[in-house]
């Protein structure tokens, strides 16, 4: 028999914690301790698929025979990084600016693997369409929701999905920050058994 091998992810987000659960599989979590820095010209795709590689071989530095999962989402609107808004003006801006825009969100997905040194990637495109928000609207929502710690300003598996007209995705779980479905199938080359 086959013994299963230990699965960290490198995250503290409760919000990936929390959709990894869904696997039903064994894991723990690690703080990769990575700087989230931009770097010039670096496209939102590009910074998001370079973070979660990082993440992952950060967390999984001095782990012994693991799989080490680091993921990474950034928002662009119009080219633009939409950054984690930190405070009530900066979410009320964000979501004035995204208000009947469309919003683009590279979420990207590493599996590193620490025997081997190989690495598995993946990267989800989701397209948000938001629909015209009244000035109430977006204060209403910002103070039941408090999303300050979201990119975008908003948590769709909550009360944000009302602010939408439409998601265009290939996976429903990459927009809330861990693409399962590519999980799933980077876990399983890997030989995890999933289901």
């Amino acid at each position: 028999m086959s013994h299963q091998r230990r699965l960290v992810l490198g995250s503290t987000s409760r919000y990936r914690a929390e959709l990894l659960g869904r696997l039903g599989l064994a894991f723990e979590q690690c703080a990769p301790g990575t700087p989230e820095t931009e770097r010039p010209g670096e496209t939102p795709a590009a910074r998001a698929m370079r973070l979660a590689i990082a993440k992952a071989t950060d967390a999984g530095n001095g782990v012994a025979d693991a799989l080490v999962i680091g993921s990474d989402q950034v928002a662009e609107l119009d080219g633009r990084l939409l950054e984690k808004p930190g405070a009530v003006e900066g979410a009320h801006a964000q979501l004035s600016a995204c208000s009947g825009h469309i919003v683009s969100f590279h979420t990207a997905l590493c599996v590193f693997d620490t025997a081997s040194g190989q690495s598995r990637t993946h990267l989800d495109l989701t397209r948000v369409h938001f629909r015209q928000l009244q000035r109430e609207e977006i204060s209403r929502y910002i103070e039941r929701e408090q999303p300050l710690d979201c990119a975008g300003s908003f948590k769709c598996e909550g009360l944000g999905i009302s602010l939408f007209e439409r998601i265009e995705n290939n996976d429903p779980t990459a927009l809330i920050g861990l693409p399962l479905i590519a999980l799933a199938r980077l876990l399983r080359e890997a030989g995890i058994k999933v289901p």
